[in-house]
């Protein structure tokens, strides 16, 4: 008896505490939310035949996890579209009419995250499913609204939660703005997106000027979505794109770098570096990009490296961003690097020079991840000891930690036509050769010999060995 006294008594508390933050904190729609189906299309399995075994188990566990606690809680976005698509998504992300807190309850393995908008990582093994919450507008007029808006109009802050259609209206394309449930395997389509997908279509929610100004990143994401997806813009939403190329200034560096790297890394990176020259977007993201393609063997280098990087990432291969940007930088290190040679600079000082000069200028534009500007650095730098083949130069670089990625860099060069093919079949068969065969292929080497400095006695020492 006195254990349920207590019991009523403190679950009496909890909803108190409850409905309190409840009153002070911006929350989910609660009332508004099990009628959010009526503004969306239901689509059901026959008419969608979306395969359930392309999900993960960590999106069923935690949507399962979620409706089980109560809350509402669907796969979205992207996920749903690749799915429709027939296409396996490589991540899952979850949402839900819960709170972070309340999901963080839920999940024993989940942490809170973010800023700008908080999220929770739910966490299945090596998997990591990541679970937002409803997010309402940013022009919402209410005291919990937690947005900022610059005088451009782009959003700085929009922690926000709202309701499902409310949701569903914030996504920045149709085909973005799919939920799909695995408990019933139905779809809610609240802007038409599966229409749009099975057209082919890519279109923007809304006005399309207002969305690209409130986070131009979008222009971004439209072209790679386009070239990822073979979905073509709709001209409504490709119109205002070179008219507001110039909105990715405002854009923090470092989140313009990791948009650009999903577009590289997308498998479709040569259609996506021409749809950027042909909206105008790669001005103030890699400015020299038209200088180089507008030069034969820099075209091809250029054209030759993406193809590379497109073969890997379909082929599901390892891709390095290092690598690709080194590539895509390369032809502004050589215009450096002959500029200070002719300066006066001996040939490898000058080419550190130059490597440095090119990094701070993109850092201004485009903020490469230090850890990848250093593994640039040592690429570029290895390019000049691959023609040094004689002595024992060539046996050290065979040992060294970035030996095969500058090899396949100067064989990009060499097939490009910036060196002689010649050079790069020599570094092939010498790294495949042993022994005396190795030996003998070592080019003779007439570079001149430094002159060893003789040591010169001191003259205390000198002066005690005659006993002065």
């Amino acid at each position: 008896m006195i254990k349920k006294l207590l019991q009523r008594v403190f679950n009496s508390k909890s909803k108190k505490t409850a409905e309190t933050v409840s009153a002070v904190t911006s929350t989910p729609n609660k009332k508004t939310k099990r009628k959010s189906d009526l503004n969306a299309k239901r689509i059901l399995k026959k008419t969608h035949r979306i395969d359930r075994s392309l999900l993960s188990i960590g999106a069923i566990k935690t949507t399962e996890g979620l409706q089980k606690a109560g809350f509402e809680a669907y796969v979205v976005g992207g996920a749903v579209r690749d799915l429709l698509l027939k296409k396996r998504p490589k991540d899952f992300d979850i949402a839900t009419d819960a709170t972070p807190e309340e999901v963080n309850r839920v999940f024993r393995r989940s942490r809170i995250i973010g800023r700008r908008f908080r999220l929770v990582h739910v966490m299945y093994g090596d998997e990591t499913v990541e679970v937002s919450t409803f997010r309402g507008s940013h022009l919402a007029d209410s005291e919990q609204n937690d947005a900022k808006v610059a005088d451009s109009g782009r959003i700085l802050r929009d922690n926000v939660f709202g309701n499902q259609v409310e949701d569903a209206l914030r996504r920045d394309f149709t085909a973005n703005a799919l939920y799909y449930d695995p408990s019933n395997e139905e779809i809610l389509d609240f802007h038409d997106g599966v229409a749009d997908i099975q057209a082919g279509v890519l279109r923007m929610i809304g006005d399309p000027v207002t969305r690209y100004r409130e986070d131009p990143v979008r222009m971004l994401r439209a072209i790679r979505l386009s070239a990822k997806l073979g979905l073509k813009i709709e001209q409504a939403t490709e119109a205002p794109i070179p008219k507001l190329a110039d909105a990715l200034g405002d854009v923090p560096p470092s989140r313009l770098f990791d948009e650009m790297l999903k577009l590289f890394l997308s498998g479709h990176a040569l259609e996506s570096v021409n749809a950027l020259r042909h909206h105008g977007l790669h001005h103030g993201l890699l400015p020299m990009l038209d200088v180089v393609l507008e030069q034969p063997m820099g075209e091809r280098f250029v054209k030759l490296a993406l193809k590379n990087t497109d073969d890997r990432v379909l082929a599901e291969k390892p891709v390095s961003p290092s690598f690709l940007f080194a590539t895509l930088l390369w032809h502004e290190v050589l215009v450096a690097w002959k500029k200070y040679k002719d300066l006066g600079e001996n040939s490898i000082p000058a080419l550190h020079l130059a490597m440095n000069e090119i990094i701070d200028t993109q850092a201004e534009k485009l903020a490469i991840h230090k850890r990848f500007s250093v593994t640039m650095k040592e690429i570029w730098g290895l390019q000049v000891r691959f023609e040094q083949r004689a002595g024992k130069r060539p046996y050290s670089l065979l040992e060294h930690p970035r030996y095969r990625a500058a090899y396949d860099f100067l064989l990009l060069r060499c097939e490009s036509g910036e060196l002689p093919i010649e050079l790069g079949k020599w570094w092939t068969d010498f790294a495949s050769a042993e022994g005396e065969k190795r030996q003998a292929m070592l080019l003779p080497d007439t570079e001149p010999k430094k002159r060893r400095r003789r040591s010169r006695k001191k003259t205390s020492t000198a002066a005690s060995s005659t006993g002065i």
